[in-house]
C-alpha cells in the first residue's frame, strides 16, 4: 500500500472509531492501555496489531506525522491523540479517561 493509501487508511480508522489503539501484541504498555479501556463498555473500540501487518511499519511512520510520536500504544478518542499507556493510565486515575469517554458518546 503506497504512503498516501496507509495515511487514508489509518485517519479512517481514527474517525470510523470513538476508540482507537494501535498496538503490538508484545508490547507491556500497550497491554496496559488495552486493559484499562477493556474495563470500560465500549461502543465504538478498535485495536490494530500493528507487528500482526505488514503495513505496520508504514502505519507507525503515518501515526508519526499526525502524533509527534512513533512509539505504540497510540490511543486516540473521539479522534485526538491521548498518548501511551502510561498516559492512559494517568488519565484513567485522574477520572479525566472516563470524562473524555462520555464526552465523544463510545461509553454503551
Amino acid at each position: 500500500m503506497s504512503a498516501s493509501g496507509v495515511a487514508a487508511m489509518v485517519e479512517k480508522l481514527i474517525a470510523d472509531n470513538l476508540v482507537m489503539v494501535f498496538s503490538k501484541s508484545y508490547c507491556p504498555y500497550c497491554a496496559k492501555a488495552k486493559n484499562i479501556l477493556s474495563q470500560f463498555s465500549l461502543k465504538s473500540y478498535k485495536v490494530v496489531e500493528l507487528d500482526q501487518r505488514e503495513d505496520g511499519g508504514a502505519i507507525q511512520d503515518h501515526l508519526q506525522k499526525l502524533t509527534g510520536a512513533r512509539s505504540v500504544p497510540r490511543v486516540f478518542i473521539g479522534g485526538k491523540c491521548i498518548g501511551g499507556g502510561d498516559d492512559t493510565a494517568a488519565k484513567h486515575s485522574s477520572g479525566e479517561l472516563e470524562k473524555m469517554l462520555k464526552e465523544v458518546g463510545a461509553l454503551a
